[in-house]
């Protein structure tokens, strides 16, 4: 059942934000150029590597993230607009609307196994985390929160971090983690 209603929802998001994410693109272009779309290794069900697909927010180029990240790009994360093609990844059946966030790929060896349990399901675009406090929590109540979801997950849970992610976003909270222009790096279970 919650494939068919990640596929179905999908849809229907899809044709309600077409003309905004027709915007972004137009926008995207005007402002930082090509390519449009950032894509990036993360670690899906079973760890399985997927490539996630989110519009740029920085400038191309090397240096550090808070040198290359523009205000359209703040804008973009703040709303979390930037998320939106991973509904891609959603119609492609790698992620799913709700579940832990896909994280990179470099991250797999450093879980304890407790904490790799969280691939025990697809990864989302928003989940348990992402409604109790996005990228202003530590890493061990992130992955916490994340077991939980994987635990005691089921179709009225989802919905009811659907309609949460909405209120979330417009609050605007959290964006990133104090200091950081995202969020520190996850370097294991000893930290």
């Amino acid at each position: 059942m919650k494939r068919f209603f990640d596929i179905f929802a999908t849809l229907i998001l899809a044709c309600a934000l077409s003309l905004p994410l027709l915007i972004v693109c137009i926008m995207q272009l005007v402002i930082l150029g090509r390519p449009i779309f950032f894509r990036q290794q993360r670690a899906g069900k079973k760890g399985q590597t997927l490539s996630i697909l989110k519009f740029r927010t920085m400038r191309n180029g090397t240096g550090i993230d808070a040198e290359r990240l523009i205000p359209w790009g703040k804008f973009l994360r703040s709303t979390s607009l930037d998320e939106l093609p991973e509904l891609w990844n959603v119609l492609r059946g790698e992620m799913s609307l709700v579940g832990p966030r896909p994280l990179p790929t470099t991250y797999l060896d450093r879980y304890s196994t407790k904490q790799a349990r969280r691939h025990d399901v697809r990864p989302g675009i928003t989940g348990w985390a992402q409604i109790n406090g996005r990228n202003g929590l530590t890493w061990k109540r992130q992955f916490e929160l994340d077991l939980w979801y994987v635990n005691n997950r089921t179709f009225w849970l989802d919905l009811k971090i659907l309609a949460l992610t909405i209120v979330t976003v417009f609050k605007r909270e959290n964006i990133s983690e104090e200091g950081y222009t995202t969020r520190r790096e996850f370097l294991g279970t000893k930290q």
